[in-house]
């Protein structure tokens, strides 16, 4: 197994299992605050399997990475990250398949049932299909939004996207937020797409009528 950049610590839990992901083609990758294996899409089954038995007993997070047009990638469009941890030994360890983007990742819901809407996520967000998923439709977006927001070439010209919790994506807003001119990156309309309950809340308090007094604000 091959190892590139800058070396982050290897803790005893992660040695191991990058020691067996080698057996399944992986290939070490270290960042100053991250330990990564990328494998081929077609064992991420068998060394998700392998994480988990040794240890890497929580999966945080399934998420993807759209790499067009930046500087210097080579390879696949895709990458599909799979965020572990071990509770008991306080270590993580990312797992990275590379997919062009007609090429289907093998479904983890088998091995981890967490995956479930997390898969369903990424297909949303970023269109990519995962084979064997018992149940990969929309989880965000509304079903007659055509695309997929985390694409580099979704057209955000377009109308604001109005999500099913009550969240909107701005393409104005979403452009400043992704060159950093913005903290937020969606807003809320305070409430929820027709037939969808909203768990979300006002944060903001509503403003005194001018001249209300405390017990006028009451009544109301």
């Amino acid at each position: 197994m091959t190892t590139e950049g800058a070396a982050a610590p290897l803790g005893p839990l992660s040695e191991r299992v990058v020691e067996a992901l080698g057996a399944l083609g992986g290939r070490l990758e270290r960042e100053p605050f991250e330990v990564r294996v990328v494998l081929p899409a077609r064992v991420i089954v068998d060394a998700v399997r392998t994480a988990r038995a040794a240890g890497f007993d929580l999966l945080s997070d399934v998420f993807a990475i759209d790499w067009l047009r930046y500087p210097g990638h080579q390879g696949p469009r895709f990458s599909v990250d799979y965020n572990l941890y071990s509770i008991e030994h306080g270590e993580r360890l990312f797992l990275r398949v590379d997919v062009d983007e007609d090429e289907p990742v093998p479904s983890i819901t088998g091995a981890w049932k967490a995956a479930t809407f997390l898969e369903r996520e990424v297909y949303d967000m970023f269109g990519l299909r995962f084979s064997g998923h018992p149940d990969l439709r929309k989880i965000h977006t509304p079903e007659d939004l055509e695309g997929h927001p985390l694409r580099k070439d979704f057209p955000l010209g377009e109308t604001p996207t109005l999500f099913n919790d009550g969240r909107f994506l701005d393409p104005a807003a979403f452009r400043a937020g992704m060159i950093g001119a913005s903290g937020g990156l969606t807003g809320w309309v305070g409430g929820a797409r027709k037939g969808v309950v909203a768990e979300q809340v006002d944060p903001a308090p509503a403003a005194p009528r001018p001249g209300a007094t405390r017990g006028d604000e009451g009544e109301r």
